[in-house]
């Protein structure tokens, strides 16, 4: 699979256009406050992107990044402008046609931003303990449609987890199923490159994530993705594709449910281009100077990361109340049965 993706995106794919799925980010998704820094990117390095979202967490300033499938580097150029000059971010991608395009504009992007805060590696996301990396180095890790290119989806995981410091996250946008992909379009080389083929189906990426020691992950933001190429949607039959961004914390002890120990954060508004409300995930939009209830897990994702400066704290796990409620499970003692004597698995 490495040769066939190094093929379609180093050889057949010359820009963005020529992809046949929705895959690629509409650039009205973009939010005000990202386009400035997208807009001095060089053109060249921008009509190569093919990512599926957008991975640009809050509150670089100053971190040290990792963005696994660089290619030809408009995230990594993105991400080194919210870093800044005392931030570094390292791109590692093993197709050369790209990497070459990334270094190419080296020296564009540094007269554009004032300094140079970029290194690229060639080398495999699914052999990251092969290219000179510091365990418990990095402060966040992204990655942008590129680990369900990966043949090896635990590797690159379990090596992200190693390369996070505590408390770093990986924060990645990429494409999941509504099922398990047939053979038949994960063999195939066009859906495969199109990164359909490669697609995980989202509960058994759950699994991986937690396998790696990423408990409690949690879903920033999705849409679905549309099949624009009749023989390829034909192809796909009534699989349901998806882009979804998530983010997982390296916090050891997280807890497999929500639960519920009276907490509560407040938000003080101070992390820049957010002044109004901070959005840790789909379901966690914090508004600024209000009380707002939080389970056991989210209280340590803020406590226990580089966002901790920028919230009171409400509480601690000295009484546990049980399952927060709203979070999706419930007490299932005392329903009454099915009448039919059906039963869910």
């Amino acid at each position: 699979m490495h040769n066939l993706v190094k093929d379609y995106y180093g050889r057949q794919l010359q820009h963005s256009g020529d992809l046949k799925t929705s895959a690629c980010c509409d650039a009205t998704q973009t939010p005000a406050w990202l386009k400035p820094l997208l807009q001095r990117i060089h053109p060249e390095v921008t009509s190569r992107y093919y990512g599926c979202g957008l991975v640009c967490p809050q509150l670089l300033e100053g971190c040290r990044v990792l963005d696994l499938g660089c290619g030809s580097g408009r995230d990594v150029y993105a991400l080194a402008q919210l870093a800044g000059e005392h931030g570094q971010v390292v791109g590692v991608d093993m197709t050369e046609e790209q990497l070459e395009v990334a270094e190419k504009h080296r020296d564009y992007h540094s007269k554009q931003f004032g300094f140079d805060n970029v290194t690229f590696k060639y080398g495999y996301i699914e052999r990251l303990d092969e290219l000179g990396l510091e365990p418990n180095s990095f402060d966040v890790i992204v990655s942008n449609c590129v680990i369900n290119l990966s043949p090896d989806k635990d590797a690159v995981l379990r090596g992200a987890h190693r390369l996070l410091k505590p408390g770093g996250e990986l924060y990645f946008s990429d494409v999941y199923a509504d099922r398990r992909v047939p053979d038949a379009v994960r063999n195939d080389p066009v859906m495969y490159g199109e990164c359909l083929g490669g697609a995980l189906y989202w509960k058994d990426f759950l699994r991986i994530a937690q396998r790696q020691g990423f408990n409690d992950p949690r879903l920033v933001t999705d849409r679905p993705l549309e099949v624009t190429d009749p023989e390829l949607a034909h192809r796909a039959g009534n699989i349901r594709f998806y882009s979804a961004t998530y983010r997982l914390f390296k916090l050891d002890g997280l807890e497999s449910a929500c639960e519920d120990y009276g907490q509560a954060v407040v938000y003080r508004g101070a992390i820049p281009d957010h002044p109004h409300r901070f959005e840790l995930d789909k379901h966690h939009h914090i508004e600024a100077g209000r009380v707002f209830p939080v389970c056991g897990n989210t209280w340590r994702m803020l406590n226990e990361t580089r966002f901790r400066g920028h919230f009171d704290f409400i509480g601690d796990f000295s009484c546990h109340h049980g399952l927060f409620a709203g979070c999706g499970e419930g007490l299932p003692f005392g329903q009454e049965a099915a009448s039919d004597g059906s039963a869910c698995c």
